[in-house]
């Protein structure tokens, strides 16, 4: 099995070292802890005996199980939620919610090939799942996505909006997107919001990117303006004079994988700079509970990686 070495390990390693034939020392390690059951507002006292370069300390807590430092994926219930607010005309039908697995992606600046990709997208109108505004901003609900995740594929997700010659465009407004996975221990991973792709997402202290939502044309002169991380906004014609023709537009966001979660997190508590003598190492639990507190000991360089691993099962009482 492949072993997850935290980066700075490697890193360090490579600097370090002046040879690839450099052998790794040897390495020999334990954690103990000095009281396996605390009262809550204790401090949880580890201590080791071995000489290793890195010392990585998974607390056991949500974001910080070590068993859970390679998990990208999990199945779990993913939720769509939004905020809707209509204004200007009435028409029917105006915006509907849409969704694909086999949708290919937009062209970059190439309408007519992205017109193309929509209209042969295979999307299915999720609309009813959701509460729409007829006025004043209106929470969506929850949107259950759960059907549409036991593919495995990813999915695009979008805001079709129709306008219709003779009478004024509805405007719409589309805030507070988000898309959750929620897993069966009450953890819940943020995996698709309103931010730009470059606009990182912690869960559990650790980062994700959403897609970020892009405009596409299929006809008319009007576009969904996107403000990233605000909101999603298309006016379109605003009286009957200017609706002279029918207008399709979408904004799409993907893919997006529906099962998508962050890896936990360890804390590099050695580096290889620091001898032992900073040790016990001391962490204070913020709530009762049962943990399984783990570190993961490394000796690095160039020419490899030798690791040993050190489980203390630790329960905090009320």
């Amino acid at each position: 099995m492949k072993k997850n070495i935290p980066a700075f390990i490697v890193s360090l390693a490579l600097l370090s070292a002046c040879s690839k034939d450099l052998p790794v020392k040897s390495l020999s390690f334990t954690a103990a802890a000095t009281n396996t059951t605390l009262q809550l507002g204790d401090t949880a006292i580890f201590n080791f005996t071995g000489e290793p370069d890195f010392i990585s300390f998974y607390s056991g807590e949500t974001g910080h199980r070590y068993a859970y430092r390679n998990r990208t994926t999990a199945e779990g219930k993913p939720v769509l939620s939004f905020t809707s607010a209509r204004a200007n005309g009435n028409q029917s039908n105006s915006l509907q919610l849409m969704i694909s697995s086999g949708f290919t992606g937009v062209k970059t600046e190439d309408t007519a090939a992205t017109a193309a990709a929509i209209q042969a997208g295979n999307w299915t109108d999720i609309t009813s799942r959701a509460i729409l505004s007829t006025g004043s901003a209106k929470p969506s609900g929850e949107i259950d996505l759960s059907d549409f995740a036991g593919s495995g594929k990813p999915v695009y997700i979008a805001f079709r909006h129709n306008g219709y010659k003779g009478s004024a465009y509805s405007k719409w407004t589309i805030t507070e997107f988000e898309v959750t996975n929620n897993l069966p221990d009450n953890t819940s991973y943020l995996i698709a919001n309103m931010a730009a792709p470059t606009t990182e997402i912690l869960n559990y202290g650790v980062s994700t990117y959403s897609p970020g939502f892009v405009a596409a044309t299929v006809t008319g002169p009007y576009k969904w303006v996107i403000s990233g991380g605000k909101s999603l906004v298309i006016t379109g014609a605003t009286s009957p004079a200017t609706a002279t023709d029918d207008s399709e537009n979408w904004a799409i966001i993907g893919p997006i994988d529906l099962r998508k979660v962050t890896p936990d997190l360890g804390l590099p508590i050695k580096m290889i700079s620091e001898n032992m003598e900073k040790f016990p190492f001391k962490y204070q639990y913020p709530a009762a509970g049962s943990y399984e507190a783990t570190f993961e000991a490394s000796n690095a360089n160039a020419g490899g990686v030798k690791s040993a691993v050190q489980s203390v099962k630790i329960t905090v009482n009320e």
